[in-house]
């Protein structure tokens, strides 16, 4: 397929459904702080004979606080840079060491560095005692509010696995109704019971291939119930059947290319996808043996470009308006990629992403 050309606008996403909001952690993280700067240098004795006529005494007070936010915010960041390179299914163990590691690393020298600091303008001797609880203090309330973060990041990351494994499988219910009312529906039966009667009067061999051919088109409707993807080969297939009884219904009128490169790719997409494009192309162009409606489908790397001339009908078929948004849908939960469209004044273009085979 050629490269398109520099003044034609670029594929757009459909738009983006509802995604879950991030974590919101403001109000745990402020009042653990406080807490944490507030308990630690009272249950560890930091303040010594100070009191709160000392001026000394207000400067430790604001100082924890600023030490305990510091230490949170800072471990905190860690964390949630470690998420986006480690998670505990792919790599446990290198996840548990790295976790540990910039907590302790972090946290003891950043609380050693301070409560040192603290001796000096406290003008008190430095309490050995003092600080290694203090430090150890410290790791080990890092480490278990670590260890809540990840509970919670957990949790809702198993909600999220639940909820598009929910609309994975509604959006696939919705493609299997659409593909079987699709076939099911009265005009589509009137129509092609009417072709079939013709064609067994004047041309039983072309009534045979119709029968054939709509029996192939409901058994793969049905086989493909329970695959989230299949093969592209498959699809292709598929594919070939169906603009096979669109041609012993209207003849040249819909001309079906496909690229040579796509016979040989070894990709896996959702099942009726490219199904609902050609359906899509026909329910909203016209096309007669005087004007053709071709479609072409091509490889473009990781993905199938579908294209069709602009011809608008007259009249427009009944449509639910549906059937693109559900393939969108399916395609961002399967492979976390859109479809992609493009319109200029006399072209139709839909990408649909790949996955590759394992």
């Amino acid at each position: 397929m050629s490269t398109p050309k520099a003044d034609k606008p670029p594929l757009k996403s459909l738009p983006n459904p509802p995604t879950q909001a991030r974590l919101d952690d403001r109000l745990m993280m402020c009042g653990g702080s406080l807490a944490f700067g507030l308990a630690i240098p009272w249950l560890t004795g930091l303040y010594g004979p100070l009191g709160p006529s000392d001026a000394r005494f207000w400067i430790g007070f604001a100082g924890f606080i600023a030490l305990a936010f510091a230490i949170w915010g800072g471990n905190r960041w860690l964390l949630f840079k470690q998420r986006e390179h480690l998670n505990w299914f792919a790599h446990p163990l290198r996840k548990l060491l790295m976790l540990v590691s910039a907590n302790v690393l972090y946290t003891a020298p950043l609380t050693l560095a301070a409560i040192w600091a603290w001796f000096h303008i406290a003008g008190q001797p430095v309490d050995v005692n003092a600080l290694k609880l203090v430090v150890a203090t410290n790791v080990i309330c890092v480490l278990f509010v670590t260890h809540a973060y990840e509970t919670l990041f957990l949790i809702r990351e198993r909600e999220s696995d639940m909820l598009r494994v929910e609309r994975l499988e509604r959006a696939r219910t919705q493609a299997e109704l659409g593909a079987l009312k699709a076939q099911v529906d009265p005009h589509f039966l009137f129509n092609s019971l009417n072709t079939l009667g013709h064609l067994i009067e004047n041309d039983p061999a072309s009534a045979r291939e119709f029968s054939d051919t709509l029996a192939e088109i409901y058994r793969y409707v049905l086989d493909s119930r329970q695959r989230d993807l299949v093969p592209l080969d498959e699809e292709l297939a598929f594919l070939r059947h169906y603009h096979r009884l669109l041609a012993l219904r209207f003849g040249a009128a819909m001309p079906l290319q496909l690229d040579a490169a796509l016979q040989t790719a070894q990709w896996l997409v959702p099942p009726l996808a490219l199904q609902t494009l050609l359906e899509n192309a026909i329910k909203h162009n016209e096309a007669s043996a005087a004007q053709p409606l071709t479609v072409s489908f091509s490889l473009d790397g990781d993905r199938v470009l579908a294209r069709n001339a602009l011809q608008p009908r007259r009249s427009a078929l009944p449509s639910s308006g549906l059937g693109l948004a559900n393939l969108d849908e399916r395609c961002r939960l399967l492979a976390g990629r859109a479809l992609q469209r493009r319109t200029d004044a006399d072209m139709f273009e839909v990408a649909i992403p790949l996955l590759a085979r394992s």
